[in-house]
């Protein structure tokens, strides 16, 4: 069947055509994602129906729908005529796996973290009840971005506006990547168990409809059809499956298929290679170690256990592993207030959802000096997730803020040796970035050392230009120098490891040793850890050459991490040059 558009869409009158049509999407989705090894999978195939439904029942793209996340539009782009761009989504220069703007006028709202839907329907519901329009609005979100903090603030907000044509469609499929978690995900299961008219939403002023069964085309074509009708303010509580009409989806832990990469479809095997460890397994793993010896150890996760490996933690200590929902602040102040009570509470979230804690780090945290580990995870470039999820801000808003150390470890050794010496005692809050992806090192028993806060290490030095490193980026400056040495520079190398406090006699001796010194990081310039060394040269008189290399004042796109760091020259080779072309103009 050949739909190129919603208007294709509305033109099918049949249900029974519509389930076809469902079926096919479904088929195609499986075909289609099994060979992508970075799409998100069991998300899409639980809303087909749903989808197919709004899109048949309201008139997009002048009616409005405000998708929450992205992982629940792969069937909307299909429908929206993006269906042949499906096989390269995520892809350098293709389609985005999450909602963009700039990419379709069907896309009314940029949709990368979750939570955001009900507030920008709202929004737009406002402003076309001031502007006397009859357009309707629909805010699609799921039950685990329900839970968010900003979410409840625009459910309550809404209560002060009447006669706004928006509809809230809960995708209820009982979990995130994770497991739903608290009393609003008990509520909404007990909901869907009986028929109650005493519900949350009723007692916020909003009529409530459901559950209906989110694959059933004609309940969704009815309901839909009658809120288009009616009009007005409504919310639709739909059960929906993850992974419906894959087997192997449909029967298998949520968190694996949320995004499996490549499999067979026919079998639902994955050719997944798990053998190499990564970032975020030595941190959980490590943490693991440590509490065995240190019963005030605890962990904590904003709606991201498998996604930050804390899952293995809770696994062996689940009594002190704390998975509090998709809200970041609230992981923020509940560490805090673990530490007033003498726990060591390990607060690890992606550095990309860190920045809507900002307040909470500030306030609650670095105000009163309290000893909370920042594990900030996905620090850096993080490939295929593209613009709304790269870790390359959080230097720019934590450097600023009064008693926060900030550390940046090159080596999984120093990772642990970081993690060791935190649950330990801090005297101040810390924050350790550490990077997607896998560990490439020889991975060998931890043997813990305690690590002198604010101090660096020179790798070696040079006679005529220092490299300062900052990160897993270190690790690339041996074949930076090589490429240096070829043209006849001797580089010097310093694994920086702490931005704050910064070594400043590290410093002090570098700048009295070389006329040319380069900082290198995988963030953004402007805030980072550059701009911190240039602060200490004009904080201390000295009138060297310096050149700071990272990622400029843009957002990155979707690309894999090599092609996001080969277009930004932020490769081995590309470093060099930069260096080189500098140090020709001097």
């Amino acid at each position: 069947m050949k739909i190129n558009s919603p208007q294709d869409l509305r033109k099918i009158k049949s249900a029974d055509e519509l389930r076809q049509l469902a079926q096919e999407i479904r088929l195609y989705l499986i075909a289609t994602l099994s060979k992508i090894e970075h799409a998100h999978f069991s998300a899409n195939l639980g809303v087909v129906e749903m989808t197919l439904a709004l899109h048949h029942a309201f008139d997009t793209p002048n009616d409005a729908l405000f998708w929450d996340i992205g992982h629940q539009g792969y069937v909307h782009k299909i429908i929206t005529g993006r269906r042949d761009e499906l096989p390269k989504i995520r892809t350098k220069g293709n389609i985005s796996g999450f909602l963009c703007r700039t990419e379709s006028v069907y896309d009314d709202f940029g949709a990368g973290h979750a939570g955001t839907s009900i507030s920008a329907a709202l929004g737009a519901a406002v402003a076309a009840q001031l502007t006397k329009s009859s357009k309707h609005h629909v805010a699609i979100i799921g039950d685990a971005s329900l839970a968010s903090g900003m979410a409840f603030e625009a459910l309550n907000h809404i209560a002060e506006f009447q006669q706004l044509n928006l509809t809230i469609v809960i995708n209820d499929n009982y979990c995130s990547i994770d497991a739903s978690i608290g009393g609003l995900s008990k509520h909404l299961n007990d909901l869907a168990k009986e028929n109650n008219a005493n519900t949350l939403f009723s007692a916020l002023g909003i009529p409530y409809s459901g559950p209906i069964d989110g694959h059933d085309l004609d309940a969704l074509l009815t309901t839909f059809d009658t809120c288009k009708t009616l009009g007005g303010l409504s919310i639709i509580h739909c059960i929906t499956q993850k992974g419906k009409g894959y087997i192997p989806a449909e029967q298998g832990a949520a968190s694996f298929w949320h995004a499996p990469g490549t499999f067979d479809e026919i079998t639902g095997l994955t050719s997944k290679s798990s053998k190499k460890n990564r970032y975020q397994d030595v941190f959980a793993e490590t943490l693991i170690t440590l509490a065995a010896n240190n019963p005030k150890l605890v962990a904590i996760s904003a709606g991201m256990l498998s996604g930050t490996s804390l899952n293995k933690f809770k696994q062996v200590y689940p009594e002190r592993c704390f998975d509090v929902g998709i809200a970041e602040q609230h992981a923020v102040t509940f560490a805090a207030g673990l530490a007033t009570a003498g726990f060591v509470p390990f607060c690890t979230i992606y550095s990309t959802f860190l920045q809507r804690a900002l307040d909470q780090i500030i306030h609650d945290v670095a105000l009163q000096n309290l000893p909370v580990v920042f594990c900030v995870d996905r620090a850096g470039l993080v490939g295929h997730d593209g613009a709304t999820h790269q870790g390359v801000f959080d230097l720019s808003f934590l450097r600023s803020i009064p008693n926060l150390m900030i550390a940046s470890p090159c080596r999984v050794e120093d990772l642990q040796n970081l993690l060791y010496t935190a649950q330990h005692g801090l005297s101040h809050p810390l924050v350790i970035r550490y990077p997607r992806g896998q560990v490439y090192e020889k991975m060998e028993a931890p043997h813990f050392t305690k690590i002198n806060f604010g101090k660096s290490r020179v790798l070696r030095h040079g006679s005529d230009v220092m490299l300062l490193g900052l990160g897993t980026i270190v690790n690339e400056l041996e074949q930076v120098s090589q490429y240096l040495e070829e043209d006849y520079f001797d580089a010097g190398i310093c694994d920086v490891l702490f931005v704050k406090p910064l070594d400043e006699a590290m410093l002090h001796d570098i700048f009295s040793r070389y006329d040319y010194v380069v900082t290198i990081e995988e963030h953004v310039l402007l805030g980072g850890f550059g701009g911190a060394v240039a602060e200490f040269m004009v904080d201390h008189g000295y009138t060297k050459n310096l050149l700071r290399i990272g990622i400029p004042d843009d957002f990155v796109e979707h690309a894999s991490p090599s092609e996001q760091r080969l277009a930004l020259n932020l490769d081995a080779k590309g470093i060099a040059e930069q260096i080189l072309d500098w140090l020709d103009q001097m």
